[in-house]
């Protein structure tokens, strides 16, 4: 397991931290940030992977979530699925789903939502609130702890996998500047 731990001044530094985070989701290593703000409708090839995204209410999931959209080229609206439970994002070659697990009484509930479905190597997904679907979402390839501290957010990003270790050694080659 490894780990990288980073404190984020503001939301515009997590907006930025997300679309960081996007360019180590994809499977081409050498993508560079300005060749990769691409349109939803390009061949974004997206690294399949399951994320967990903990942390309490208003501690920043969505707004990472925004900006793991954005570093991806995506330019439309990205909500909370508080209400929806699940938002898709479709691109050319894979699929980025957004999961918002908090209003699920039971764990077991996941299954009537038809998950299985998505979780696809080919696809990402970002998961809120994932220890309300403990044994029935797969584990995690990578775990982001955020926790607000003042008007920031400190930020642990935790590999799990082999897959999570590749986004944490990426992460950690970018230099983090922020």
């Amino acid at each position: 397991m490894s780990a990288l731990n980073l404190f984020l001044n503001d939301e515009e530094a997590t907006l930025s931290f997300g679309r960081e985070l996007a360019l180590g989701l994809t499977t081409n290593n050498e993508t560079s940030k300005k060749s990769f703000e691409l349109s939803k409708t390009q061949d974004v090839e997206i690294l399949g992977a399951v994320v967990y995204l903990a942390g309490d209410l208003g501690a920043g999931k969505t707004t990472l979530t925004r900006g793991i959209m954005r570093g991806f080229g995506y330019k439309g609206a990205v909500k909370s699925p508080t209400y929806t439970i699940i938002e898709p994002y479709e691109f050319v070659k894979s699929h980025i789903y957004h999961f918002d697990l908090y209003r699920l009484a039971h764990a077991e509930e996941v299954e009537f939502l038809g998950a299985d479905e998505y979780f696809s190597s080919k696809n990402l997904c970002l998961i809120e609130w994932p220890e309300r679907g403990q044994g029935f979402i797969p584990s995690a390839d990578l775990v982001i702890e955020l926790a607000q501290k003042g008007n920031g957010r400190s930020v642990s990003c935790m590999s799990h996998t082999e897959k999570g270790l590749k986004i944490v050694k990426r992460l950690t080659e970018r230099g983090r500047n922020l």
